[in-house]
């Protein structure tokens, strides 16, 4: 019925075994070291990435710093540029009131020599004003 030769059974389980010795080498030993080096890259960069975290917090603690610098900055500068606004304004205000001050004694004093001109045209037109108010009186 069955006819086992052993020359066949001990050739098939020589190329057997050379078979997993070649595939052990040439596939299984490349693979299995590609796999753990797979794990280690990828535990390595989860280690980079843990790492990159407080990297970006530390670069946001920095950037929060020069924002909150650059406003502080920002505000000292314009309450510099508000008062040199101001200081500024306020000098003209004081040259102009200078110069209107100087205007109104000027305007005063024209005013007064105006008053007493026209008060001296009246103490001369006085004797023809009182001749007139007779004449007129004596009308009535």
């Amino acid at each position: 019925m069955l006819d086992i030769s052993p020359m066949l059974l001990g050739s098939t389980l020589i190329v057997f075994l050379v078979l997993i010795a070649a595939l052990n080498s040439l596939l299984y030993k490349p693979l299995f070291s590609y796999m753990e080096k797979r794990d280690a890259d990828i535990k390595h960069d989860l280690e980079q990435v843990g790492s990159n975290d407080a990297e970006i917090a530390a670069f946001h603690a920095k950037a929060e710093k020069i924002i909150s610098d650059a406003k502080l900055e920002a505000a000292a500068l314009r309450e510099k540029v508000i008062a040199e606004a101001k200081a500024l304004a306020n000098s003209k205000i004081e040259t102009k009131r200078a110069e209107l001050a100087q205007e109104y004694a000027r305007f005063e004093s024209e005013l007064s020599a105006e008053r007493t001109r026209l008060i001296a045209a009246l103490h001369n037109e006085m004797a023809a004003f009182q001749s007139a108010i007779l004449a007129k009186l004596n009308q009535i």
